[in-house]
C-alpha cells in the first residue's frame, strides 16, 4: 500500500480534464484523451508484454463516468464506450508525473503507424 492517495478527483465542466489532488500536495490536470489512450485496461495494454494497442482518434473523447473501486482506484468510463480501465492512485500519480513523456511516445507510435489523434 502507498501512503499517497487522492484528496480530490474533479472532472472539468467540458469533461475533458480530470484534476487529481493528492495528500502530499501534488496536483495534476490529466487530459481525458491521455487517460483514454493510456488506459490500464487489457483492451489497451494487452494481456502481456508487447501486446499494447495504439488507439487512434481520441482527441475529442470526454469522461462520461467515474466509479470508485475499493480504496485504491477509480474506474473511468469515456463517452466512446470504453469503461474497463481501473486507474489506481499510483497510476494516476505516475500519469501526473510522467504522462507528458508517455503521451509523446503515444504520438510517435501514431505517426509511425500512419494514425491520427483526430476522429475519422
Amino acid at each position: 500500500m502507498t501512503d499517497i492517495w487522492p484528496t480530490e478527483l474533479k472532472v472539468s465542466k467540458d469533461r475533458r480534464t480530470l484534476t487529481v489532488s493528492f495528500n502530499d500536495g501534488a496536483s495534476y490536470a490529466l487530459p481525458a484523451e491521455m487517460l483514454r489512450v493510456l488506459s490500464p485496461s487489457a483492451e489497451v495494454q494487452g494481456h502481456g508484454p508487447g501486446q499494447g494497442v495504439t488507439v487512434p482518434g481520441k482527441r475529442l473523447v470526454a469522461i462520461a463516468s467515474m466509479t470508485p473501486t475499493g480504496n485504491y482506484a477509480v474506474r473511468i468510463g469515456f463517452d466512446d464506450g470504453h469503461d474497463s480501465g481501473i486507474f489506481t492512485w499510483a497510476y494516476l500519480g505516475e500519469l501526473g508525473e510522467s504522462g507528458a513523456e508517455k503521451f509523446a511516445d503515444y504520438e510517435k507510435a501514431l505517426a509511425e503507424k500512419g494514425l491520427s489523434r483526430d476522429p475519422r
